[in-house]
């Protein structure tokens, strides 16, 4: 309630001392950045048990998932380099490639633009058919499928690996504590007392109401709904820069740009999202924070909870025929993909925006960040201090060395990052095998970056107990699941995997792929352009163009239903639905199947909590039995008490039951 109050200005655990210089006491501060926080240390194994000793299980449970993810991620990337190197080494031998290169089909192309664009020749897009190979081939399927078991297998590596640490740490019987209220949500309980508003009958304590959270939900919903309506105002204006960029190139007089305008496109257009991507990612983190921040949740955990779900919120964001092209605003006419496929044209959107995301957003804005405001910290603090100013540094405590330092703002957008990160890998898997590869590139240095953050630029947070990674996990099994689904359509519907299936098994005459592009390709009669539409310049391949070709399924122009869907649209359709029917159970089925055969619970671990629990049974039955006998001696102790004593006057008593005499007595006398 003090810190909410701005009573006190901050509340932190203090760091062991300092890490580096030559009269530094050790201490386990300066280990962790010896052994753990420097880019020089990054083959080594992470000294999880010092972590989670320093920072807390919460944070060591982090690194040790972050670990383990990096680890699994090197079996994935040699299988996608694999994949990749199959598509190189076939590219020469792949038919309709090179039937696309093929100068001697002389193909005319459709415009692929209204008025501006003029006819253009199949070969000219050779290189994008031959570099489409590299990511569209048979072995593209395999991987999607090793992709889904690898989800699997790291899922279930995972909970082993969790299993172990628990055992180790001592929380095997940890059961998670009674969330404890968060200062602001105590102020604000404490406002509300002073006012005399609504008290819990049963437990005497005032609590934030519906009525009282209703005003920032309200607040919420609104900023969710405008920001996704910010977001797809931007989606659709890069799509018509696309469409314009593309009209505006076809103009140009130099082959080799009209020949590239679509990589070209792509490329600037991919650009121009991930610049948007970066922008709005900190503009809607910094609005996440503070809706999240008005709703005053009651515990930390909840904190968490809200924040995701604002920052996955914040995160989300049919082309016709010649003659009937489908138009934004009834002016931009919507791209249609090449004669290569769309593949190539989804793998380039990938690979730069994961690329770029990780390299700015994550590597440099995580060290440069915190780097200038360090440096803005330490230049204020020079201007107010008097001139000796390395002195009076030198002079200070611990505690006003740590309070120059960052805040901890909690874990949440440590595991946002590396959650974006496996979508990138295993959701669009299929279109960018090279995915998993940057991915390791990339956590190898983030692992020793996220260490360096916590050592040298944070306040140490304060040690919180904790057993699993929480709400992360359901989160990464549920992009698992989302993944087989998502690779099934990719397969099915951006590639041209199905497609070659159907025309092999039913339209080649040899059983080879040769005639598969013309198959692919339906014809259009110039004459049939709409008023306005057709090219300006219709000689600009040096003779009169009367039918021009475009990537589709239909009738031809001297057909009775010209331009109609033909059957093989909807043979290729029925093929590609039952595809993604088939591969989404089958590997679904694999999956769970994996799940099964791996147990959660290491053998040795479970055989270890077995004898310890055989163990505790026995010493509970040993002290039973000792209870048991110091019973019955101090029972036999109390009989014997209460018993007359053994003697002439009480022969009764002595255990001959006859009253004769002991061994050794006499009685004649009354002489022994």
């Amino acid at each position: 309630i003090l810190l909410a109050n701005g009573v006190y200005a901050a509340a932190y655990p203090l760091h062991d001392g300092d890490y580096e210089g030559e009269n530094v006491e050790f201490n386990d501060r300066k280990l962790l950045y010896e052994e753990w926080a420097r880019y020089g240390v990054f083959y080594k194994y992470q000294p999880i048990d010092l972590v989670r000793k320093y920072f807390g299980e919460k944070i060591g449970l982090y690194f040790a998932w972050l670990g383990v993810y990096t680890q699994m991620l090197i079996p994935a990337s040699i299988v996608g380099i694999i994949v990749f190197l199959y598509g190189c080494a076939t590219m020469d031998e792949n038919i309709p490639s090179m039937e696309m290169c093929d100068q001697r089909h002389n193909i005319t192309m459709c415009p692929l633009c209204d008025k501006t664009c003029s006819y253009w020749k199949m070969s000219s897009a050779c290189a994008t058919a031959r570099a489409s190979h590299l990511f569209d081939n048979p072995a593209t399927v395999f991987f999607s499928v090793f992709m889904a078991l690898w989800a699997a297998t790291f899922m279930e590596h995972w909970k082993r690996k969790q299993m172990r640490l628990n055992y180790r740490w001592d929380l095997t019987g940890f059961e998670e504590e009674e969330d404890h209220p968060r200062a602001e949500y105590e102020a604000r309980v404490l406002e509300k007392s002073l006012k005399k508003e609504s008290r819990n009958k049963e437990t005497d304590k005032v609590k934030l109401t519906w009525r009282d959270r209703f005003p920032a939900y309200l607040t919420n919903l609104v900023s969710i709904i405008f920001m996704i309506a910010v977001t797809f105002a931007i989606v659709l204006g890069v799509i018509i820069y696309r469409i314009s960029m593309a009209a505006a190139l076809a103009m140009n007089s130099s082959p080799s740009v009209r020949s590239n305008i679509r990589v070209t496109v792509t490329a600037t257009a991919v650009i121009i999202n991930l610049v948007v991507i970066i922008l709005l990612d900190e503009v809607y983190g910094c609005i996440a924070r503070w809706l999240t921040k008005i709703e005053v949740p009651f515990s930390d955990p909840s904190l968490g909870a809200h924040l995701l779900c604002n920052n996955l919120l914040h995160r989300f964001r049919f082309v016709g025929r010649p003659g009937d092209y489908v138009y934004i605003f009834r002016s931009f006419r919507m791209e249609e993909c090449a004669p290569g496929g769309c593949l190539m044209e989804l793998c380039i959107q990938l690979s730069i925006i994961m690329l770029g995301k990780q390299l700015i957003q994550n590597n440099l804005f995580e060290i440069g960040i915190p780097k200038m405001k360090k440096l803005i910290r330490y230049l204020k603090l020079k201007r107010q201090s008097p001139p000796d100013h390395e002195e009076c540094v030198k002079r200070k405590q611990r505690y006003e060395v740590d309070y120059n330092l960052e805040p901890f703002a909690g874990l949440t957008p440590e595991y946002m990052e590396m959650i974006i990160q496996f979508g990138f890998v295993t959701l669009f898997v299929a279109s960018f095998p090279l995915a998993p590869l940057f991915a390791l590139l990339n956590n190898i240095i983030e692992i020793r970056l996220d260490a360096k953050k916590f050592v040298t630029e944070l306040r140490r947070p304060v040690a919180v107990r904790a057993k699993d990674i929480g709400i992360w996990y359901n989160i990464l099994r549920g992009i698992g699941k989302l993944a087989v689904i998502i690779n099934a359509f990719v397969i099915s519907f951006t590639s041209d995997f199905i497609p070659r299936l159907v025309y092999l098994y039913m339209y080649s005459k040899n059983g080879t792929m040769h005639g598969f592009v013309n198959h692919t390709l339906s014809s259009f009669n110039v004459s049939d352009f709409q008023n306005g539409t057709a090219p300006n310049d219709p000689l600009d391949l040096g003779y009169e163009v009367r039918i021009c070709r475009y990537k589709d399924y239909r009738e031809p122009p001297w057909s009775e239903n010209k331009y109609d869907i033909s059957k093989d649209f909807w043979a290729v359709l029925a093929a590609r639905l039952a595809f993604v029917i088939v591969f989404q159970n089958l590997v679904m089925f694999m999956s769970d199947f994996v799940d099964w055969v791996i147990p959660d619970i290491p053998k040795d671990i479970s055989q270890q909590i077995h004898k310890e629990k055989v163990l505790m049974v026995e010493l509970f039955m040993r002290e039973e039995q000792d209870k048991q006998q110091l019973l019955e001696t101090w029972m036999e102790k109390e009989r014997q008490k209460d018993e007359p004593p053994c003697n002439h006057h009480n022969p009764k008593a002595c255990p001959d039951s006859l009253g004769s005499p002991a061994p050794g007595h006499a009685h004649h006398g009354g002489v022994l």
